[in-house]
């Protein structure tokens, strides 16, 4: 195609406009390596993603209720095992009356919840089939940023939908439904939507590095997945107990700065803590002696900037061992010996 346009010297001169050239060798043994690592992957992957139907009773279901009756939702998820352990989002399922796990031959299974861990928005289910095909496992440890990412899942119920994209950021902290935060989460561009929750996120040997979780609405290319590390741990405690124990104390607070001149007259690790506002009666903080007003510093001889620093710290290691609690109470610094409880105990 050839148009017209005045050269610097005022003077028409016929432009060629350029073409792209897409013969040239190398960009085609690039763009075909690209092509042949996502359906690679892709096809490894998909026989061992679900679609996960799920109903939540509404009002109760009460009878005469104006809000009886049931919802539904959609998710996804993946085979673990072959003897029908899956592995979804504590989001997809938690609450729910009913679930069903439909896999890609269109069997339809009804689902049993074997664990639900909503402080890492996880939760592992369990169908009555055998001899099924799970997933590989990958290693989140050494990803690097710019690494292919590929997202399986069944977004608004399309089966299988492929999305491809990179690794955006790694180490990335997102808060789970609890008030808790997800760490060492994996920041992604490959697109994901409603439905996508729960399914796997595969490198180009198509092995699972990450749980597809969560998305930022309105930006675009911002989707989030709790790191395959994370997931193997809360999974193999969620089969073998059914639920993680973490420590709990009992205390509602709030994050402050410290006075300058009170952090290096005691020599602080830190210019903030945690200011208790309320404190859960005959908790384990109550029976230590802690008070509204108190501000935490530290736990067991480390720093407690912030709640999530405390909530850090609060593992099953702790629950039901003595445990010191550094406070500030008005000017002075004193200890505390705390018992810390199971959650839900």
């Amino acid at each position: 195609m050839r148009t017209r346009m005045r050269n610097l010297a005022g003077e028409i001169a016929p432009i060629q406009q350029a073409s792209p050239n897409f013969n040239d060798g190398a960009d085609s043994e690039l763009l075909d390596a690209y092509s042949q690592a996502v359906t690679g992957a892709a096809a490894k992957v998909s026989p061992s993603v679900v679609n996960i139907d799920v109903r939540q009773a509404r009002g109760g279901g009460r009878p005469g209720s104006p809000r009886s009756g049931e919802t539904r939702g959609a998710g996804s998820g993946f085979i673990l095992a072959p003897d029908g352990f899956v592995l979804t989002n504590s989001h997809v399922v938690h609450g729910a009356s009913k679930i069903d796990v439909i896999l890609t031959d269109g069997r339809r299974f009804p689902a049993e919840l074997t664990g639900d861990d909503p402080h890492t928005d996880l939760a592992v289910l369990r169908i009555p089939a055998s001899s099924l095909e799970p997933v590989a496992l990958g290693d989140s440890q050494n990803l690097k940023v710019g690494q292919l990412a590929i997202a399986v899942g069944n977004p608004y119920g399309f089966q299988c939908t492929v999305t491809a994209g990179v690794i955006s950021a790694l180490g990335r902290s997102l808060r789970s439904t609890s008030g808790r935060l997800i760490d060492n989460v994996i920041q992604t561009d490959a697109a994901l939507n409603p439905g996508n929750s729960g399914g796997p996120l595969v490198n180009w040997r198509g092995e699972v590095i990450g749980v597809n979780t969560a998305v930022i609405l309105p930006a675009q290319g911002i989707c989030f997945a709790i790191a395959v590390s994370t997931a193997i741990f809360v999974a193999s405690r969620l089969i073998k107990d059914g639920r993680i124990r973490r420590g709990y104390i009992g205390v509602a607070g709030q994050n402050v700065s410290l006075p300058r001149r009170v952090a290096r007259f005691h020599r602080l690790p830190a210019e903030s803590g945690i200011l208790v506002i309320s404190v859960e009666e005959n908790g384990a903080a109550h029976r230590a002696g802690l008070a509204e007003g108190d501000i935490i510093l530290g736990f067991e001889g480390q720093p407690t900037a912030t709640i999530d620093a405390l909530h850090e710290l609060m593992t099953e290691a702790r629950v039901g061992v003595k445990s010191v609690l550094t406070i500030l109470r008005g000017l002075e610094v004193s200890q505390l010996n705390v018992v810390p409880a199971a959650i839900g105990e």
